[in-house]
This record gives structure tokens, C-alpha cells and sequence, in this order.
């Protein structure tokens, strides 16, 4: 480990390194207890966790401002936590307790907090691209400074929607930020098995969308491109369109053995875990001291321990309940007891 007066001049702040790792431990310790609570049975459905994506979170938080919107696929823990959403909160959701970020009703897929900006949550593939073209377009209309990120699997990028919504959006000059998280399977089947583009940057240039690859694995480089999207976004330019390249080094739910990879694809990926890395550097290159980085552990599995105590000790959602928060009209003439 490097001494104080040995440090080299880093290119972020002590802050900014502190809270890229926060944000990625947070993250991965929430999704490893709930893969814990779910072989315990106390979480049940689906639950698709974002172990080794973390990273793309890490680099969004620094990017973006809190007034931003964002709109993701069913692999939405980790976003949800990077974007505001506490610990307590979500792990209460994947419980389906009345306590959670949706009173217990949403799960896994369908996180949603307004207060944050935060849009889910979407369980059906695609489906938030256009979603996401409608808060942007709700944006441009309000005459706001505020953009709309919306982020989708390399899976979901087979859609016709997604061409719909890219095609509309650079007609219209949306306030959009496009984001594939390619992390090379789209549940068990790869890109190239899916696609006879497997170059997925080249999706926004079929549009004429300014389209960048980024390493998914560092937050610095994704902080950087979002960055610089963000900035070409924000001057009135129209939308923006990253592939940032990454792996999960879990199957693609809880029920995905992962088959279809093999050990050594696997183990190579492991090699290029944004934690580990950081954590290095950390302890090598001084990027903050390393009592911090043992702080932070400290603090987050307390956090998380203490989310899973009140998940457990949270109310059910009343039955009475089932029908609130679904219409707009509390007299919706369909509903039946």
C-alpha cells in the first residue's frame, strides 16, 4: 500500500472513488442477502440480481442529476438502490411486504419510486424504450433541463419497438439517453446466436444517434461517456445512444444454472469484477484511505442487515388493498370483488 506522501495525483476525487465503491458494494452485498433470503424461501418469483453489472450504476450516479428520469428492464434492484431508493425499502418489496418501494405488490420487476424519478421496473422485454421516449417527450414539452435514461439488455435490443422509439426520438429531438447493457446473453442465448448485428454500438448509427461503446467493468469510463452523452443531451442536441459492454456473473434468474458458459468465459470475467479492481487500487494507488474503504463495509453490512430485519419484521399488505394505486379512478367500473 502506497504511504500518504507516496500517492500519485489521481485523476477524480477521494469523494468520487469513495462513492463508486459504496455504490457497487451496496449493490452487490443487497443481491447477494437476496439471493440468501431466497433460498431460505422467504423471497419468492423471479428475481433477477445485477451481480457484476454494478459498475454501470456506479459511473450513472456520478453523471446524472437527482432530477434526471430513469426507466430500466426487470434486473432493476441495483438501479433502484443507485438512484435513492433505500435498502430498507426494496428488500421490504422483494419480501412483499407493505412496507416495500410498491406496498408489497410489484416484486422483484417493478420497482418504482416518483420521488426519485425513478419509472421501474418493466417485466415485459423492451418494453420501457418507448416508455422511456414518453417521460423524455414529457420533459421537452414541460421545457424542462432534465433528461430521460433508459437502459434495456442486448436481449430486449431484438425488439421492433426499440427501432420504433430510436427512429421517433431522433425525429423529434428527444432528451434521451439509450442505454444497452450488453452483457452478452439475453437470458441463455448469446448475441450471436440472436442477432446478425453483434456489434451493438451500430444500432444508434443506423439512426444517425451520436452511439458509443463503453467498458461496462469501470466506472470511470462509464461515468465519462454518460458524461459527455449527457452534456451533447442537455444542449438541445437530441438523444444519445451508449452500448456499454458488461457481464452478470450470475444466471439470468435465480432458476438459470448457466449452462450455456463455460467455466473459463466465467472465471475470465471474474478477473474484471469493478470491486475487486477497485479495492486494489484502493490499497495500491492510494485513491483514498484504506480505513475508508473499510468503513464503508462496515456501514453497508449493517445497512443491509438491518434492511433484512425490517423486511422480516414489516406487516403483510392488507387484501383490502389489492385493488389501490391500480386506477386512477377509485370507481374504475371494471374492477370486481
Amino acid at each position: 500500500m502506497q504511504s500518504t506522501a507516496d500517492k500519485k495525483k489521481t485523476k477524480y476525487t477521494e469523494d468520487t472513488y469513495a462513492l463508486w465503491y459504496e455504490t457497487m458494494l451496496r449493490i452487490r452485498r443487497f443481491e447477494e442477502k437476496a439471493l440468501l433470503m431466497y433460498s431460505q424461501q422467504k423471497i419468492r418469483g423471479f428475481l433477477h440480481v445485477y451481480i457484476g453489472q454494478e459498475a454501470i450504476a456506479a459511473g450513472l450516479k456520478t453523471a446524472m442529476k437527482p432530477e434526471d428520469s430513469m426507466v430500466t428492464a426487470y434486473r432493476v434492484h441495483g438501479l433502484a438502490l443507485m438512484k435513492g431508493m433505500t435498502s430498507r425499502e426494496c428488500m421490504a418489496e422483494l419480501f412483499g411486504k407493505a412496507t416495500g418501494c410498491v406496498k408489497g405488490k410489484g416484486g422483484s420487476m417493478h420497482f418504482f419510486a416518483k420521488e426519485h424519478n425513478f419509472y421501474g421496473g418493466n417485466g415485459i422485454v423492451g418494453a420501457q424504450i418507448p416508455i422511456g421516449a414518453g417521460i423524455a417527450l414529457a420533459e421537452k414539452y414541460r421545457k424542462t433541463d432534465n433528461i430521460c435514461v433508459t437502459l434495456f439488455g442486448d436481449g430486449a435490443a431484438r425488439q421492433g419497438a426499440l427501432h420504433e422509439t430510436f427512429n421517433m426520438s431522433m425525429t423529434w429531438k428527444l432528451p434521451a439517453l439509450f442505454i444497452c447493457e450488453n452483457n452478452h446473453y439475453a437470458m441463455g442465448t448469446s448475441v450471436e446466436r440472436t442477432s446478425v448485428v453483434t456489434d451493438m454500438v451500430k444500432l444508434g448509427l443506423s439512426y444517425e444517434m451520436p452511439s458509443a461503446s463503453v467498458d461496462g467493468m469501470n466506472p470511470a469510463a462509464v461515468h465519462e461517456a454518460v458524461t459527455k452523452a449527457i452534456e451533447h443531451i442537455r444542449a438541445g442536441n437530441g438523444p444519445y445512444y451508449l452500448e456499454i459492454k458488461t457481464y452478470r456473473y450470475r444466471g439470468h434468474s435465480v432458476s438459470d444454472p448457466g449452462l450455456y458458459r463455460t467455466k473459463e468465459e466465467l472465471e475470465h470475467y471474474k478477473t474484471l469484477d469493478p470491486i475487486g479492481i477497485l479495492e486494489h487500487a484502493i490499497k495500491e494507488e492510494g485513491l483514498f484511505p484504506e480505513t475508508r474503504m473499510l468503513e464503508i463495509q462496515s456501514m453497508i453490512e449493517q445497512e443491509i442487515e438491518d434492511a433484512v430485519q425490517f423486511a422480516e419484521e414489516s406487516p403483510w399488505p392488507d387484501p383490502s388493498e389489492l385493488y389501490t394505486d391500480n386506477y386512477v379512478e377509485s370507481d374504475y367500473p371494471f374492477m370486481r370483488d
